[in-house]
């Protein structure tokens, strides 16, 4: 058995049966000769992922690295191994002159995982900056290449929770940064500086986001554990009635965002614990682990939070964060 508390930021004392590389691509043809194509689970920096007990498959560990930039006169492309961390390739990007993933920073995961969850951050979705995404084709056994408009991309999702689920491992992903993007400071507190560079970005969101997310490497959590969920203009007035004012931003004529946190918030969840497992005292959207938290105890507080934001709001929430039981991924 392979211990997994280090390959996981929720760090829980849980194993997996077995455990191997990907160095290279040609590593994938090997790799899947010999795993059971249902029995495996990939694996980057572990931190969209909790493994609530022990795995009984394999762990497959994405370590593919390799930055390659082509710039011309309008823009920069750059194709990017999947293995390689995504808040180091902001900060490459930022010290090149290629703009445009401030927004983004210290958002913890590998680059083969802003894909697959659409990453976004103060106005901003990764899908905005992706031309194509490469991967390795499980049941034909072949590299293949997806455009952006066939990533069916939408909000924190992608074909790869879907369709594609289990049957792809993005090798690549390839970018492109206008040499003329536009600064998005429009969300707060970005909206708070004056004409700010895409440096000054960089550096507010790693200063808000320290001061609103705990530290993974000394309080085990996965950040934001539940999605904002997306409701209709009704659902927000009923809400109204009794919660004013109810923070929300648009999303079309019909529909609007309301942080999950302001509904978990408003019912009191901060502090709360069950085996180990804690609502943050700060930031109610994240579950922390404070030392000896087990899988038992997140399930009891994620599920207890969301039939209460349902009893209470109508609305349900969704978790952002994977949760890996015995065989593979398990639902609240």
């Amino acid at each position: 058995m392979v211990p997994l508390k280090k390959l996981h930021t929720f760090g829980f004392e849980t194993s997996a049966r077995d455990l191997v590389e990907i160095n290279t691509e040609a590593d994938l043809f090997s790799i899947f000769d010999c795993v059971n194509t249902t029995d495996y689970y990939l694996l980057g920096e572990g931190s969209n992922s909790v493994f609530l007990e022990d795995y009984s498959g394999t762990i497959i560990l994405n370590k593919l690295t390799g930055i390659d930039v082509q710039e011309n006169s309008d823009e920069f492309n750059l194709s990017v191994a999947s293995g390689e961390s995504w808040h180091s390739l902001v900060e490459y990007t930022l010290s090149i002159g290629a703009f445009g993933f401030e927004n983004l920073a210290l958002i913890p995961g590998t680059v083969g995982a802003a894909p697959i969850q659409n990453i976004g951050a103060y106005g901003v979705e990764i899908e905005k900056f992706i031309s194509s995404v490469e991967y390795y084709d499980i049941p034909k056994g072949c590299f293949n290449v997806l455009s952006h408009l066939n990533c069916a991309f939408a909000y924190r999702d992608s074909i790869f929770k879907h369709r594609l689920f289990n049957k792809a491992v993005i090798t690549k992903v390839n970018f492109t940064l206008p040499k003329k993007n536009t600064v998005e400071s429009s969300y707060a507190p970005l909206n708070q500086l004056d004409k700010p560079t895409p440096h000054d970005v960089f550096h507010k969101v790693i200063e808000v986001r320290r001061e609103k997310l705990p530290n993974p490497k000394v309080l085990g959590n996965a950040g934001s554990f539940f999605k904002n969920p997306v409701v209709t203009n009704e659902i927000l007035k009923k809400i109204e009635k009794h919660y004013n004012p109810v923070p929300h931003f648009r999303v079309s004529k019909t529909t609007v965002k309301i942080p999950a946190a302001w509904l978990i918030d408003q019912l009191g969840f901060k502090g709360k614990m069950y085996l180990g497992v804690k609502c943050h005292e700060r930031q109610p959207l994240v579950l922390v682990n404070i030392g000896n938290g087990n899988g038992e105890g997140l399930l009891m507080l994620a599920r207890e939070i969301k039939q209460d934001v349902y009893n209470t709001f109508a609305i349900e929430l969704e978790n952002e964060v994977r949760l890996v039981g015995n065989r593979g991924l398990i639902s609240l």
